[in-house]
C-alpha cells in the first residue's frame, strides 16, 4: 500500500458465520456482513485443497458481484472462507441430519484426520486465495455421546460434524498447525493476506 493511501476502513464479509466475524474482529477488522451462495457440489476428481480453494474464490467473486452491481463505490475489499473435513481422502462437509452426522463423526473416531480451511480476498483489481492444513485426532466416541453431541444442535452446518470452539473440543486429543484454522478462519494466513490488499491490522502486522 502506498503511503498516501488509506486503509480500508472494513471489509466485506462473504458468510454469515458469526465465527469468521468475531476472528475478523479479532484483528481489528470492521466487518460488513455479504452472503454469497454458490453450488458447493464436488466435481468429479476435484482434490480436497483444489475444492476448498475454488469455493472461497468463487463464493468471494460472487458477494462481489453483487456489491458492484448494486453501483456503489467498492471502497473495500471482499473475503470468503470454506473448511472441509478430510479423512482417507473424503471431504466430509456439513452434515444433512443426524445419521450423517453419526456416520462423520464414526469415520473421525480414534483417528487423524486434517481440516482444510482456504482464505480468499478479492477486490475490482484482484483475487487471492491461501489454503491452510492443520492435522486433527480424536479419541474412541461412544455411540451415546455422538448422539447426544447432535441433539445439543452443536454438529449442524459444521463440516465434519463438529465445532473445536464449542462442545467438540472435548473429542480432540491432538491438534497440528492452527486452531482458529478449524475454527473456519487461519489467521496466521489471513492477517497476511489483509495487508496485501491494504488493511492496518491491530497489533499492527
Amino acid at each position: 500500500m502506498r503511503a498516501d493511501r488509506q486503509p480500508p476502513a472494513f471489509l466485506y464479509l462473504a458468510s454469515a458465520s458469526p465465527r469468521r466475524s468475531e476472528l475478523l474482529r479479532q484483528l481489528g477488522i470492521e466487518v460488513r456482513v455479504t452472503p454469497a451462495q454458490v453450488d458447493e457440489a464436488i466435481r468429479p476428481g476435484e482434490a480436497a485443497e483444489a475444492y476448498v480453494a475454488r469455493l472461497a474464490l468463487e463464493k468471494s467473486r460472487a458477494a462481489l458481484q453483487v456489491l458492484e452491481a448494486a453501483g456503489a463505490p467498492l471502497r473495500a475489499a471482499v473475503l470468503a472462507a470454506d473448511t472441509a473435513v478430510v479423512v482417507d481422502e473424503l471431504i466430509l462437509g456439513k452434515p444433512s441430519d443426524a445419521a450423517d452426522a453419526a456416520q462423520m463423526l464414526n469415520l473421525l473416531s480414534g483417528r487423524d484426520h486434517e481440516v482444510l480451511t482456504s482464505v480468499a480476498v478479492c477486490d475490482s483489481v484482484r483475487a487471492m486465495v491461501v489454503v491452510n492444513r492443520t492435522g486433527v485426532r480424536f479419541r474412541e466416541l461412544e455411540a451415546d455421546e455422538i448422539t447426544a453431541y447432535w441433539h445439543s444442535g452443536e454438529p449442524a452446518g459444521k463440516a465434519g460434524g463438529y465445532a473445536i470452539q464449542g462442545m467438540g473440543t472435548i473429542f480432540i486429543e491432538e491438534i497440528r498447525g492452527s486452531y482458529s484454522g478449524v475454527m473456519g478462519l487461519p489467521l496466521f494466513e489471513t492477517a497476511r493476506l489483509l495487508r496485501d490488499f491494504g488493511y492496518r491490522l491491530l497489533p499492527p502486522f
